[in-house]
């Protein structure tokens, strides 16, 4: 599933003119006629003639009340592939498995040239670091300029560090600060091209839903693979060969989206003449006018902290332990194996309440953590981790759809970046705890609340009715203030009434 400073500011903002209004005509405008299908209008484009608005926000807690179109909820599904989608499709496969790679060299690299435990985990932590410290920043950027040319800015920039990256190792000039440095330049380059990704996929298939599955599936296989590719690269060569692999990622990925042909956004989409701050402010407000979103953020915080941040150290240290390392291995793959199995589920169903599918597909979870705290054998572990990878692949795909096809698309990106740092935030107070926590209650135990409080997490999602009544929209979504403003009147003429 990186990029600036605040001392750039001025000049990401960049002036009420040329830079940002050249931008702003690239991507913004009308669709191609092309863009429509057999079904209707592809996300951005305009309704045919007397065709009534979707409703942009359903579910208690959204203002607007329009009419609901029938082929929302209803009707086949509609066409996910495309020349263009299948570029995107690549890069985001490309990326996920040099990523997937990275932990591998950095652990065996550093540790050959006698760093500890300690120093390959702040490695790591460099890039998570500027990542979700600058993400919020990134999205201001791309809901200001060109997303496409962001993400291949982004890419080259990795590509640079990488290349870099490998030179020391191959030259046997290994420090640990220019490692980290080199860490933090990639987060911060990642910081700028994730928010980009949100407003892309709806812009690029007529499906969300299905683009939405169909990158979690090619995710998940690069997750599969990665690991492994890395292992057999250090082994024939060194570490600094995974870092040539994942340097040559970025370059393909940049290529391919070099080559792709980036539809236009939706109309109405307004240029961006006011100042950073106040972009940054609004994309805040929009943020906390959708109680689903925030709601979801701040339920996913104890998620991280409860759940997630301690499953992932100590499920590794109790399977190793009990189980050796290829048991590890194994449970790790059918993890992966179950979210493409989770992802391959959610290209075909269509839920009308798609948050509330997928908080009943989270319940999944639980057999995880539980299967490995319970002391259960290898073989149910593994079936604990196909289900619980499942569950997790189709919360995400109807949570990353629901954002997607919820929020407007001048906002997206910014109310994208939001959602990532809010996830991430938490995980790293979980991974912190989790040793304190099983010093003091054993890991199994701390495992055992785990799988409990997947089971309460899920809960809550679903206690919340602006989460559980979300209606899912398949059409374009007008700015929130412009649907808050029509529906005032209604609501007052209600309030009259009762």
């Amino acid at each position: 599933m990186t990029r600036t400073s605040s001392g750039e500011e001025p000049q990401c903002a960049g002036p009420s003119g040329s830079a940002a209004q050249g931008s702003a005509t690239e991507e913004r405008g009308t669709p191609p006629p092309a863009s429509r299908d057999a079904h209707g209008p592809s996300r951005g484009g305009p309704l045919p003639p007397g065709e009534p608005p979707e409703r942009p926000v359903g579910g208690q807690g959204s203002p607007g009340a329009g009419p609901l179109r029938a082929d929302i909820v209803a009707g086949p599904p509609r066409a996910v592939w495309s020349r263009d989608f299948a570029l995107f499709f690549v890069a985001r496969a490309l990326a996920r498995l040099g990523d997937t790679m990275l932990p591998v060299a950095l652990a065996a690299g550093l540790l050959q040239y006698g760093y500890g435990v300690g120093a390959v985990g702040l490695a790591m932590a460099s890039s998570v670091a500027s990542f979700a410290g600058l993400v919020i920043f990134g999205g201001v950027i791309a809901d200001r300029f060109s997303t496409r040319k962001l993400m291949i800015g982004a890419d080259l920039v990795r590509l640079v560090a990488q290349s870099i990256a490998a030179a020391l190792f191959f030259t046997d000039h290994v420090v640990l600060w220019q490692i980290c440095l080199i860490g933090s330049v990639n987060g911060v380059a990642g910081a700028v091209f994730q928010p980009g990704v949100a407003s892309t996929v709806p812009r690029l298939s007529a499906d969300v839903q299905g683009a939405n599955g169909a990158i979690r599936i090619a995710e998940s296989g690069a997750q599969l693979g990665g690991p492994a590719l890395a292992g057999l690269l250090v082994a024939f060569a060194s570490a600094g060969g995974v870092f040539v692999a994942h340097a040559a990622t970025f370059a393909l990925s940049a290529l391919c989206l070099l080559l792709l042909r980036l539809p236009p956004a939706a109309s109405g989409s307004r240029t961006h003449g006011a100042g950073f701050r106040a972009d940054l402010a609004e994309g805040w407000r929009e943020f906390r006018a959708r109680t689903w979103l925030w709601s979801v953020i701040v339920i996913w915080c104890v998620y991280m902290i409860a759940v997630w941040g301690p499953t992932v150290p100590l499920v590794a240290t109790e399977v190793v332990q009990q189980h050796g390392p290829r048991a590890y291995g194994l449970i790790n793959s059918a993890l992966g194996a179950g979210t493409v199995i989770g992802g391959l589920v959610a290209l075909r169903m269509r839920p009308r309440r798609m948050l509330r599918a997928g908080s009943f597909a989270l319940f999944a979870f639980a057999c995880f953590p539980a299967s490995v705290g319970a002391g259960l054998g290898v073989g149910a572990i593994c079936a604990g981790a196909v289900t619980a990878g499942a569950g997790m692949s189709v919360w995400g795909v109807m949570w990353a759809t629901s954002v997607q096809t919820q929020v407007a698309p001048d906002v997206l990106n910014r109310i994208h970046a939001y959602d990532v740092a809010g996830s991430l935030a938490m995980m790293p107070v979980g991974q912190a705890l989790a040793g304190p926590a099983a010093a003091a209650l054993g890991a199994d135990r701390v495992l055992l609340i785990g799988g409990v409080m997947s089971l309460v997490v899920a809960a809550a999602l679903l206690s919340v009715p602006a989460i559980r009544e979300l209606v899912r929209v398949d059409g374009p979504v007008p700015r929130l203030g412009a649907t808050a403003a029509l529906a005032a009147p209604a609501r007052k003429e209600r309030r009259r009434a009762g």
